[in-house]
This record gives C-alpha cells, sequence and structure tokens, in this order.
C-alpha cells in the first residue's frame, strides 16, 4: 500500500498542474461571409434610418463583387457640429459625395470643406474623419472598398 502513495501524490500533483496551466485562447468566430453583389436600384425612400448621437444612417449594401473584396455603401445625416468620428486611419479607399448641407473632411492634417455635389476622395493610409461646420444637418453617401491591393493592416 505504501507503494501507491508516490503514485497518488505524482497524479494529485501532476493533475493540479494540469488545472493550472491556462488553455490556449479561444479563436474568434470567423466574420459572416459577405454576399456577392449584383445590378440594384437601392431606393432612398426604402432606407431605413438608424438614430446615432451625431444624426442618423441609412445602410444601402455591403458585400462582394467579381473585382472588389468588399463594397460598402451607407448615407449618412450629421447634426450641426458633429463628426462622424474620431480621427481614424483608414486602409480602404473611401469617395464622399455630399447630399445636401456643407460638409468638411479632414484627412493628414488637411481640412477642405464642400457642399452639395461635391466628392471627396480619401486615399487608403490618410487618418480622417467628416464634420458638419454648418447650422442645418448635412446628408451625404459614403462608399468603400477593398481590393485584393488594399493593405491588411
Amino acid at each position: 500500500m505504501k507503494f501507491l502513495i508516490p503514485f497518488a501524490l505524482s497524479a494529485a500533483l501532476i493533475g493540479a498542474l494540469y488545472a493550472q496551466t491556462p488553455s490556449a485562447p479561444k479563436a474568434a468566430a470567423p466574420a459572416p461571409a459577405l454576399e456577392k453583389l449584383t445590378s440594384e436600384l437601392y431606393d432612398w425612400t426604402k432606407l431605413t434610418p438608424a438614430t446615432l448621437p451625431t444624426g442618423e444612417r441609412r445602410m444601402v449594401f455591403e458585400g462582394t463583387t467579381t473585382t472588389l473584396d468588399k463594397i460598402h455603401c451607407h448615407i449618412s445625416t450629421l447634426n450641426p457640429g458633429e463628426r462622424s468620428n474620431p480621427p481614424t486611419l483608414h486602409l480602404q479607399e473611401e469617395i464622399v459625395i455630399v447630399k445636401e448641407g456643407t460638409l468638411e473632411a479632414n484627412w493628414n492634417g488637411t481640412s477642405k470643406t464642400g457642399g452639395p455635389g461635391s466628392v471627396i476622395f480619401l486615399a487608403s493610409g490618410a487618418t480622417t474623419f467628416l464634420r458638419n461646420p454648418g447650422k442645418v444637418p448635412v446628408t451625404y453617401t459614403d462608399i468603400y472598398y477593398y481590393t485584393p491591393l488594399t493593405p491588411k493592416s
């Protein structure tokens, strides 16, 4: 019986050590696959606005295409004095088209303001934010896309 005690102690020690060994972190669930987009018309009157603290946002589409890894389009309305977000580094290229109001585009320390019909191109690698400097809401369409050449980080 005495010869079983060392084995029992060894087994208990191994079990205790094993229990204290951190398990490998679980991998994050993969992002859901994006749908491949086909030709479509998106009717403004059928886009449901989501209310945000800064204004509102209408999701238009997000998916892949034959030539793009991802393309995203939404329409935002910023209330007077509000920003789209804090300055953020964007790896993708982005196109913004002002529908109504005045929009200030900021990238890498440059600031330019445009009104209805203005088109803003934001290059990959730019640190950007948008702001409404006006006294009325500004509405704009935001389109961004990722290609096989878009930096991954």
